[in-house]
C-alpha cells in the first residue's frame, strides 16, 4: 500500500480540476490525511464547521476523486480534531458513494454582472440581489415565477454565487425539483427510507444554510414528494434558513399542489418575471454577443429583437446562428447577413439533417465511441469530453430547448447542459486541439 499522503497527492490533482477554487481553499486545503484503514482514507479536519462544509457540499466529489485517481481507496473517514470518532458515521452519512445524491452543478457564468436588468425583471432581481445579501433574514422564501426562457435559472444560480462569494463557509444547495423527486424515489426504492441511507437524503436538503429549488412546479401530482417537501421547508424556515423557489406560474396555478404547501410559498415574497421588451432584449443580444467575442451593431439586433418570441431563449438562439453563419462565411454580422442566417436555419431541409442523433452519431464516430457509452452514467474522462461536446455543438446548431438536450444526452437536466456547453466554449478559446476538434465536427455535421 502506498504512503497515505502520496494517495492524498493524487486524489488533490483530480479534485483540483472538479473542486472550485473557492471551496478547494475554503475546504480541502483543510484535510489532513493521518491513515488508511482498509479501503478508507483517514482525513482530519480542525472544526466541525468545516466536516459539515466537506460532508455536505464535497464528499461526493472526493469519492469520485479517489476513484479517478486509481488509489485502490474507495471511500473516507473524517475525523475532527484529536476525536477518534468517524464524524460521517455520527451525523448519519451514508458510506457509500451515491451517484443519484449529487448536487445539480453551478453555473460561474450565471451572476448579477451576467444579467441584464429591464422594466421586466427589475422588481424581481432587486428581490434576488436583497436574499442573496441577507439570506434567511428577509424574504423567506422568495418565490419566483413566469414564462420559460425568461432568466429565472440564472438568477437562481446568480444568489447561489453570490451567497458562496459572501461567505465560502454558508452551505448553498441548488437542485432542479427534478433532482430532488429522483433522490427521493431513489431512496424509496431501494427501501432505504428510514435506514441511514434515508437520514442521508434528510441531511443533503436540511443541513443547509440555503436551499434553491428550480421549476417547483414539478411538483404537481407526486403526494408523496410533496409531503418529504412539507416536511423539509418546515425544518429549513424553522430555523431561519433561507428558501428561494421558482416556477413557470403562481403557486395559486399550479394544479394539484397541496393547499398548505401553496400559503407556504406565498408567505413570503413573490417576484413575477415578464417578458423583455424590445429595448430588453437588444441589451441582452448586445451582452451575450460581447460574451461571445463577437461584434453586434444596433441594427442588427434591433432586427433580431423584433423578430424573436418573448422568451431569451430563443433570443440566443437566433443570435447562435447569426454567428456561426459569420464565422462559417467569414463575413461580418451584418442585417443581411442575419436574414440569410435565419432564413437558412429554418428551412425544412436544414431542420430533418441535423438532429440530436446526428450529432451525438457524429460524435461517436469522431471520437470511435459507442453511442451506449457517450449517453450513460460512466464518468470517464474518454467519455466525458465528447458527451459535453455533443452538448454544446446542440446548443450551436439547434434550436430546441435544453431540456430535450438533456434527454438526447441520457435523461441529463438542462443546468447539466449549460455547464458543459460553457465548459466547452471557454476551451475552446484556451485549448488548439478543442477548437480545431470541434470545428471539423461541426464541417462534418454540416456536411451531412
Amino acid at each position: 500500500m502506498e504512503n497515505y499522503k502520496e494517495l492524498w497527492d493524487r486524489v488533490l490533482k483530480e479534485l483540483q480540476s472538479t473542486v472550485s477554487e473557492i471551496s478547494y481553499s475554503t475546504y480541502i486545503t483543510q484535510l489532513t490525511p493521518v491513515d488508511v484503514i482498509g479501503t478508507k482514507l483517514v482525513l482530519t479536519t480542525k472544526t466541525e464547521t468545516f466536516a459539515s462544509g466537506v460532508a455536505t457540499r464535497l464528499l461526493d466529489k472526493i469519492r469520485q476523486a479517489l476513484k479517478n485517481a486509481d488509489t485502490g481507496i474507495n471511500d473516507i473517514e473524517l475525523r475532527v480534531g484529536n476525536s477518534r470518532e468517524n464524524y460521517l458515521a455520527a451525523q448519519g452519512f451514508t458510506s457509500s458513494p451515491s451517484e443519484e445524491l449529487e448536487s445539480t452543478p453551478l453555473n460561474p457564468k450565471y451572476t448579477f454582472d451576467t444579467f441584464v436588468v429591464g422594466q421586466s425583471n427589475r422588481y424581481m432581481c432587486a428581490a434576488a440581489k436583497a436574499v442573496a445579501d441577507n439570506p434567511g433574514d428577509i424574504y423567506n422564501p422568495l418565490f419566483i415565477y413566469g414564462g420559460a426562457g425568461l432568466g429565472k435559472t440564472h438568477i437562481m444560480h446568480a444568489i447561489a454565487n453570490q451567497i458562496r462569494a459572501n461567505d465560502p463557509l454558508k452551505n448553498v444547495l441548488y437542485v432542479t425539483c427534478e433532482k430532488f423527486t429522483s433522490d427521493l424515489i431513489s431512496t424509496i426504492r431501494q427501501g432505504k427510507a428510514y435506514s441511514q441511507d434515508g437520514d442521508s437524503f434528510r441531511n443533503k436538503y436540511r443541513n443547509v444554510d440555503v436551499l434553491i429549488i428550480d421549476d417547483v412546479q414539478f411538483l404537481a401530482k407526486k403526494q408523496s414528494t410533496q409531503e418529504e417537501f412539507f416536511h423539509t421547508f418546515n425544518d429549513l424556515y424553522d430555523h431561519k434558513k433561507q428558501i428561494v423557489l421558482s416556477a413557470d406560474c403562481h403557486p395559486k396555478e399550479i394544479e394539484l399542489l397541496s393547499d398548505r404547501l401553496k400559503t407556504r410559498f406565498e408567505g413570503g415574497l413573490m417576484a413575477q418575471v415578464l417578458p423583455p421588451d424590445v429595448e430588453t432584449k437588444i441589451a441582452i443580444l448586445q451582452k451575450k454577443a460581447e460574451m461571445k467575442k463577437a461584434v453586434l451593431t444596433l441594427d442588427v439586433a434591433l432586427y433580431l429583437a423584433e423578430r424573436s418570441d418573448s422568451d431569451v431563449r430563443s433570443l440566443e438562439g437566433m443570435l447562435n446562428k447569426v454567428i456561426f453563419a459569420s464565422m462559417l462565411h467569414d463575413m461580418p454580422i451584418t442585417v443581411s447577413l442575419a436574414k440569410d442566417a435565419l432564413r437558412e436555419s429554418s428551412t425544412q431541409a436544414l431542420e430533418e439533417a441535423i438532429s440530436p442523433d446526428t450529432i451525438i452519431d457524429t460524435v461517436c464516430s469522431f471520437y470511435k465511441l459507442q453511442k451506449a457509452d457517450l449517453i450513460g452514467k460512466k464518468k470517464n474522462k474518454e467519455l466525458v469530453e465528447p458527451r459535453q461536446i455533443s452538448a454544446y455543438l446542440m446548443t450551436e446548431l439547434l434550436s430546441i430547448p435544453l431540456v430535450t438536450i438533456g434527454q438526447a444526452l441520457g435523461g441529463r437536466d438542462h443546468t447539466t447542459v449549460i455547464h458543459a456547453r460553457d465548459k466547452i466554449s471557454e476551451l475552446i478559446k484556451v485549448n488548439p486541439r478543442i477548437a480545431t476538434e470541434v470545428n471539423d465536427l461541426k464541417n462534418l455535421i454540416l456536411k451531412k
